[in-house]
C-alpha cells in the first residue's frame, strides 16, 4: 500500500505542477513595449486570467488571456473621449469612453493606484499625438 500512496501522490503532484506551469503561461504579458497594467486576481472575474491594458503612444489595448485563446480589444488614443474612475476601498473600474458613440472598454478590477496610473499615460500619450483639424 505505501507504494500505491506515493504513486498517488507523485501523480497529483505533477498534475498540480503541470496546472501551475499552464496558469504561468498563459498570464504572461501580453507586451512589454507599453505601460501595462494587470488586474488583481482578488477581484471577480479575474482570479485565473486577470485583464492586462497596455497604453501604447497610439492605441489602448484590452487583452484578456483565455484558457484557449484570448480577447482583444482596442481604441485609438485620438478616439477616447474620456476616462472614468470608479473606485472603491481598493480597487477600481476604469472605464473608457470614445468619441464615435461606441460601447465604452470597462476595465475591472485594479489597483487604485494602477487605475490612476492607466488614466495619467493615457492622457501623456494624448498629449504628445498630434490633433486633427
Amino acid at each position: 500500500m505505501p507504494g500505491f500512496l506515493r504513486m498517488t501522490l507523485l501523480v497529483l503532484f505533477l498534475l498540480c505542477l503541470a496546472a501551475g506551469g499552464l496558469l504561468l503561461l498563459l498570464n504572461r504579458p501580453h507586451t512589454h513595449d507599453a505601460p501595462l497594467f494587470i488586474a488583481s486576481r482578488w477581484t471577480r472575474g479575474n482570479r485565473l486570467f486577470p485583464t492586462q491594458v497596455a497604453v501604447f503612444p497610439d492605441r489602448v489595448v484590452r487583452y484578456t488571456p483565455r484558457l484557449f485563446g484570448h480577447a482583444e480589444e482596442t481604441i485609438p488614443i485620438d478616439q477616447i473621449a474620456s476616462i472614468k474612475i470608479d473606485a472603491g476601498p481598493l480597487f477600481a473600474d476604469v472605464i473608457i469612453e470614445t468619441t464615435g458613440g461606441s460601447q465604452p472598454i470597462i476595465c475591472h478590477g485594479h489597483w487604485k493606484k494602477d487605475a490612476e496610473g492607466m488614466r495619467n499615460a493615457i492622457s501623456r500619450s494624448q498629449a504628445v499625438r498630434p490633433r486633427a483639424h
